[in-house]
């Protein structure tokens, strides 16, 4: 990944090698074609993402003049420069992948945008009668004049630059702006060569074949499909923030504002048009990209996401009812029985929610209180939060407003909540608030009880059928109490106190992680088995790291799940050779947290909302809770097992950071998201199964006087 001989590895670098593991799905041919199609537009969307964040953070870094290296001894400078040639390096792969595999094959599927010049005469008919009807009367095109500024582009936004003949007596052409509304369909439908075929031309070759009409008696002489992408990395000052919703907007109309840090040009356009957009937008060649493959891939899922072409993508693998949630009973009365154990998306997100309207509307709850991070839109967690205080419930909102481009709809949806009477707490200063914990207070019989749900990911349905992720239904009154206390201290004032089973970041996250690693170190050190598995999203966090080589240079087995960046270079000799990183690209999301550690034959196991990076064990609040349930624990240790059982969708890292996959040897091809949901599936069967046996009436045998 980088020539720099370092213990660790460079943040970005790794983060761009997870983009190619996602790139290489979109390759491989086993993978349905419109499957093939979503990695790519994930793929591409992936890349502004980064654009937005990290090269944008590189770029502020250099112009502070900020020289110090990071971890893998590179400075902003190195980095942004390295970062570059592999963003070029995986460009070059997209276009080939579109061009010479993926739109080849969608094209008998009807599924391929046809260039505007191969339109036979009566296609041509067909889209000036469309385009005089439904795209002429929506677009403005804007006049670029040199004595003023350029207006204001939106981030990401499809713009044309039109060059135009010039001004009579005059030697220097003009310039205009043609903008492409989101508000039109990306993809105008014309009709095939036969009756039941049609083919689609993208919007902007529409526009640029056709822009003479906005200009009458001016000759166009060039159109230019460019899009611009503007630094991201937002500071908010919280400071002096008496209203941190307030600030966040404030802050959000800086993002629309921020410096361009990459310009990208849609196929050949002459010198002067593309000296024109760096001058006015304030950008250098090397920001530069031209690219041979239309911009903005991601608007490509509108192919995935229709209703059509279902022998194009994998099998629906639907969410089943959770095998240790019965339907017929309420959930309190289960979770008063046991904890229950909730795996995302092979199982139903259902339960959580109706946790949440349970609670809403029975008389004997009296509080909920809950963090949300990313509930997404029409959210069945806020309506529920809405009946609950139509309901007369007490309910208690921490909203993170800091949510990285969900600040907007959370910032939404937090004032709908405070005006319907829900207290909104809006984060910790400081702190981005990333617990996933939801408690409902309840009077029972006995006193107060308290109902928790407890998980790894967000409080949003529409990601839980999307991302794996772990939650815990449960009743457990030591767990209870400390939630209590969470609750108290990032709400009010209170001083957060040593809690009887959570370990909170960044209190005394990475101390506990640190002490559970160095605790396996001493007993191998000691001759006694030691083992380390840990399935996470990213590891970066130097000191963790650090803890882990301790770990393999005693002879602990150290086994690591890490689906995108991973800072760790394994399987070097004399540091880190008995340790093994894999990494899972497969149709869900990997997003579970899961720790074990042997601990002497005590088998501890932890469920997190944190992965090992320094943002989350220092710079938010997460929760790592530990899951002393026999039958919870099982199930856990299975979903460890199987992915580090794969060998069809497993990537192994090597010294250098680049990833292999996992090839099957001889015996069973295991993938393990198939495995997972194939055993949810089994499991669900046979709950339903035992408890129709349980109540059904028990019949004499016939003939039985």
């Amino acid at each position: 990944m980088t020539s720099h001989h370092t213990q660790q590895l460079n943040r970005e670098l790794s983060w761009l090698a997870f983009n190619e593991r996602v790139l290489e799905e979109a390759t491989d041919p086993t993978v349905p074609l419109l499957e093939r199609l979503l990695f790519l537009t994930i793929t591409a969307s992936n890349l502004d993402e980064f654009f937005m964040v990290r090269m944008g953070g590189l770029k502020l870094m250099q112009q502070a003049g900020r020289t110090e290296p990071d971890q893998a001894g590179l400075t902003p400078e190195q980095q942004y420069a390295e970062a570059q040639q592999k963003i070029r390096r995986i460009l070059a792969r997209i276009e080939h992948l579109y061009q010479s595999a993926l739109m080849p094959a969608l094209t008998p599927e009807g599924l391929c945008p046809l260039p505007a010049e191969q339109l036979d005469s009566a296609q041509h008919e067909t889209l000036v009668s469309l385009f005089d009807t439904r795209i002429f009367p929506v677009i403005t095109p804007m006049a670029l004049r040199s004595e003023h500024p350029m207006p204001l582009l939106t981030n990401l936004g499809l713009y044309i630059l039109v060059v135009l003949a010039p001004a009579p007596r005059k030697r220097t052409p003009r310039f205009a702006l043609i903008p492409i509304p989101a508000s039109l369909p990306r993809f105008v439908p014309v009709a095939g060569k036969s009756p039941d075929s049609s083919v689609f031309v993208l919007l902007e070759e529409v526009l640029a074949k056709l822009a003479d009409a906005f200009f009458p008696g001016i000759a166009v002489r060039e159109c230019v499909v460019f899009r611009t992408t503007r630094n991201a990395d937002i500071h908010v000052d919280e400071t002096y923030a008496a209203d941190l919703s307030h600030a966040m907007l404030r802050a959000l109309h800086q993002r629309k504002t921020s410096g361009c840090v990459r310009l990208e040009i849609y196929r050949k356009a002459s010198q002067r048009a593309v000296r024109f957009l760096q001058t006015h937008l304030n950008i250098s060649s090397a920001e530069t990209y031209f690219s041979q493959v239309p911009l903005q891939l991601n608007d490509f899922q509108t192919f995935y996401e229709s209703d059509t072409h279902q022998h194009l993508r994998y099998e629906p693998w639907n969410p089943c009812q959770p095998a240790d949630v019965d339907a017929t009973r309420p959930l309190f009365d289960q979770m008063g029985a046991a904890d229950i154990l909730l795996s995302h998306p092979y199982e139903s997100f259902e339960p959580v929610i109706r946790f949440l309207d349970e609670a809403a509307v029975d008389p004997d709850v009296l509080a909920i209180k809950i963090v949300l991070y990313r509930t997404g839109q029409d959210s069945p967690v806020i309506a529920a939060l809405h009946k609950a205080i139509q309901k007369g419930k007490a309910v208690t909102a921490l909203v993170e407003l800091k949510a990285r481009f969900d600040e907007e709809n959370n910032i939404t949806w937090a004032q709908h909540l405070e005006r319907s009477g829900a207290q909104v707490i809006y984060g910790i200063k400081g702190l981005k608030t990333h617990a996933k914990i939801c408690m409902v207070v309840r009077r029972e019989a006995e006193g107060i009880v308290r109902y928790l749900h407890l998980g790894t990911g967000n409080y949003n349905a529409k990601t839980a059928r999307l991302y794996t992720d772990i939650g815990i239904l449960t009743r457990n009154d030591e767990l209870g109490i400390d939630a209590s206390a969470f609750f108290n201290t990032v709400c009010g004032y209170s001083e957060p106190r040593s809690y009887l089973k959570f370990v909170q970041a960044p209190i005394d996250l990475r101390q506990r992680v640190i002490e559970l690693i160095d605790a396996e170190t001493a007993q191998r050190a000691q001759g006694r088995k030691a083992q380390i598995i840990a399935k996470m999203n990213a590891l970066v966090d130097p000191e963790v790291i650090e803890a882990l080589y301790r770990a393999s240079q005693a002879g602990v087995e150290i086994q690591l799940i890490v689906r995108g960046i991973c800072c760790l270079r394994p399987g070097v000799p004399g540091l880190s050779e008995s340790i093994r990183v894999i990494s899972i690209i497969d149709r869900f999301l990997e997003h579970s947290r899961i720790f074990y550690f042997h601990h002497g034959g005590g088998k501890q196991l932890y469920l997190a909302s944190a992965d090992w990076m320094p943002r989350n064990l220092s710079r938010r609040i997460e929760l790592m809770i530990p899951v002393e349930h026999k039958s919870i624990r099982k199930r856990l240790m299975t979903i460890l097992k199987t992915a580090l059982s794969d060998n069809l969708k497993a990537r192994e890292m090597q010294p250098d950071g680049t990833y292999v996959r996992v090839a099957p040897k001889t015996g069973k091809q295991v993938r393990s998201q198939e495995e997972l949901y194939k055993e949810a599936v089994q499991a669900s069967r046979q709950s339903k199964a035992s408890r129709r046996r349980k109540f059904e009436p028990h019949l004499p045998p016939e003939n039985a006087d």
